[in-house]
Order: structure tokens, then sequence, then C-alpha cells
């Protein structure tokens, strides 16, 4: 009996150690084009994750990115990102334009855009996406300007970066 006990730890340790783990992140993808004088954005998020924020924010269930899904989905997500995501250029608060969303099997990508920005001398992202709800929530901010590159990796502890030129 015990040597039966014995071999089903043993089998049933490496099924556990292997077990699905759950990962809360984000990416958001900023980039300013010159030639348009724009900052270009793209941010995507589990559906799952923001499905959950949002229905903790609204005491609803919105069915995200099914045949139920509200029609003024769209609405929820602008006020969402406005509230959560913020972004300073040169100093100077910047808001940007809801350009609209898609979905890529379980990710959601939002498209914003920061118009009349003719050079960049710093830019700080403020994101405190699905902090709120998920504890371990990284949100990595990828930076593409004057011809350098940054990445952030934003958390509860810090959820602001800056980038100077």
């Amino acid at each position: 009996m015990k040597f039966k006990n014995y071999i089903f730890l043993v089998l049933l340790v490496p099924l556990l150690a292997f077990s699905v783990h759950k990962y809360y992140l984000s990416l958001c993808e900023i980039e300013h084009i010159k030639e348009k004088e724009s900052i270009q954005i793209i941010i995507g998020f589990f559906i799952d994750d923001i499905e959950l924020a949002l229905n903790k924010d609204h005491n609803s269930s919105l069915k995200i990115a099914t045949p139920e899904e509200f029609e003024s989905i769209d609405k929820y997500f602008e006020n969402y990102l406005n509230e959560h995501l913020k972004f300073s250029v040169n100093n100077n608060l910047a808001p940007y334009q809801y350009i609209g969303k898609e979905y890529d099997d379980d990710i959601v990508r939002f498209y914003l855009e920061i118009t009349n920005v003719k050079f960049i001398n710093s830019l700080e992202i403020i994101n405190t996406c699905l902090i709120r709800d998920f504890e371990d929530q990284q949100n990595i901010i990828k930076i593409s300007a004057n011809k350098k590159h940054k990445t952030f990796y934003l958390n509860k502890k810090t959820h602001k970066g800056l980038l100077k030129f």
C-alpha cells in the first residue's frame, strides 16, 4: 500500500509543477511617426481580463467578443482607457483619440492616436490598466521615437515610465 502511495506522489508532483499558470500581461506599443506628426498606440489585453475589470466597474455582464456583446462596448473601453492610461508629451498631458478595437482570438487590441506631435523631448506613460484587479498584473510598454527604443515594465508598485531625449 505504501508503495502505491509513493508512486501516486511521484506521478502527481510533476503534474502539479507543470499545471497551467495564468499570466496577467498587457502590451502597449507606442511609435512616433514624425512625418504624420502623430504618436500611434496599440495596447492589447486578454479579453477575459478586461471583461472582468469592466464587469466589476459597471456591475454588469458585458460578454465581450460574443454575439451578446453590448452595442455600446466601445464607450466602455474608451472610458476605461481614459481613466487608466495617460500620456504626457514634452511635460504636457496629451489626450488621445480612440480609433477602435480589434479582437484576435483571446486578445483585444485598441488603437489610439495622439495628433499634432512634431517632436518629442520627453514621453511619460501612466498605465494602471488591470492593476486593481490582478495582483501580478504587468503592463509592458514598448516605445519607438527619435530613433530610440525603450521598454518599461509597469506594475502595482511602478505604474509610470518616463523617456527623455
